[in-house]
């Protein structure tokens, strides 16, 4: 028999709020308490997810992010501030979180979710609320909680616009049942190649948080079978009803997915091969740098990029790199850089087919330089 939840003194002065609604009172109270809830990601939507479950007493949040604070976090990571730049997202938010309410249990899980940890993960938690921006983490969650049987609210958000559900809860649809096939690849930029209005994420997902207190205590209605979706440039919404489809490979009439799959490939996403080309450590590259070396430096990024940081290099973007191969030199080392040296080893690549034999990457492009050489460089 589980042990009845009770609430300390220091509780019921925190949550008194809470507990004086009529509809919510120290039942709810105990509900949070209680429940475990586990957020994916803790970028732009669980940032403030977060620290809204934390501060309303959900008694065990489990956190799963695998990336690292960077300055270009904080425009809308409010989980965050310049002293974490560099730390695992998971390790500062777990700190910042217990910092607002240290009555809460948090978990923290600094590793790529996939299909080999889903499962495993997931059993331990009563709902899980899905942060991510890209495809394939989407359809790999809404799997793992179908398959574990635990209701997903989700939200998503790109520019001006955002969208929250909640899928799986009660028998109800799931993210299958709104999108069926990913989109092509490419077709759908994520937040970091289309940009995010900063703001954007604090309301939606202070609305996903809303979701998950109300999945958890059983008040309202929830967002199950709808789709809420919202306009901040022209402050409008809608709502769209979801409904079940009979063809979906999980819970349709006649299921054909019954465990996790390649999620990578499901959504038509190829790992690109990167050219094999010299390299040059960002080391080498101060050492050049120190000797006052007789070499050229060729920047292959775009002008939005160079203008934010750059080491002093020609700006020749990667797809003009052919046509104004005469600015390159020949007859001395050339050191070419991208952001972190991938598309630098694509303009070496075609370069060579040009004949140019003395053209060498930086590992690790600017970033790397930035982390290991120059720590005053802003790292994006």
């Amino acid at each position: 028999m589980q042990e009845e939840i009770q609430l300390s003194k220091e509780e019921l002065a925190r949550y008194s709020r809470h507990i004086i609604i009529p509809e919510f009172n120290i039942e709810g109270q105990k509900k949070l308490k209680a429940a475990k809830v586990l957020v994916i990601g803790t970028g732009g939507l669980g940032s403030p997810m977060l620290l809204y479950l934390a501060a309303a007493g959900v008694g065990t949040i489990g956190i799963v992010d695998f990336d690292v604070v960077d300055d270009s976090n904080l425009q809308r990571q409010v989980l965050f501030d310049v002293k974490d730049v560099g730390r695992p997202k998971v390790e500062a938010a777990r700190e910042r979180i217990l910092g607002l309410n240290p009555h809460i249990n948090v978990i923290a899980y600094n590793e790529h979710l996939s299909s080999k940890n889903a499962l495993e993960i997931f059993k331990d938690y009563d709902v899980v609320a899905d942060g991510t921006d890209n495809f394939p983490t989407r359809y790999l969650v809404n799997d793992a909680c179908v398959l574990t049987g635990i209701p997903n609210v989700y939200a998503s958000i790109y520019r001006f616009d955002g969208q929250v559900s909640v899928f799986n809860y009660n028998n109800g649809p799931n993210y299958r049942d709104l999108y069926p096939e990913p989109p092509p690849p490419g077709l759908v930029p994520s937040c970091a190649e289309g940009g995010v209005l900063g703001v954007l994420p604090g309301i939606i997902g202070s609305l996903q948080a809303n979701e998950v207190i109300k999945v958890i205590t059983g008040i309202g209605e929830t967002l199950s079978g709808r789709l809420f979706s919202f306009d901040a440039l022209n402050f409008t919404t809608r709502i769209f009803k979801v409904a079940k489809d009979k063809n979906n490979p999980l819970t349709g009439e006649h299921p054909t997915l019954k465990e996790l799959i390649d999620y990578q490939q499901f959504c038509g996403i190829v790992p690109e091969a990167v050219p094999v080309v010299k390299e040059i450590s960002v080391q080498e590259l101060k050492q050049k740098f120190d000797a006052k070396e007789d070499f050229q430096l060729i920047d292959v990024r775009e002008q939005h990029e160079y203008d934010f940081v750059n080491l002093g290099a020609e700006l020749i973007p990667l797809n003009s790199i052919t046509e104004q191969q005469h600015r390159i030199a020949r007859d001395k080392p050339v050191v070419v850089h991208c952001k972190a040296g991938t598309r630098s080893a694509k303009a070496i690549a075609a370069l060579e087919q040009y004949g140019f034999t003395n053209l060498y990457n930086l590992k690790g492009g600017i970033v790397a330089y930035a982390k290991e050489i120059d720590t005053r460089l802003p790292v994006y």
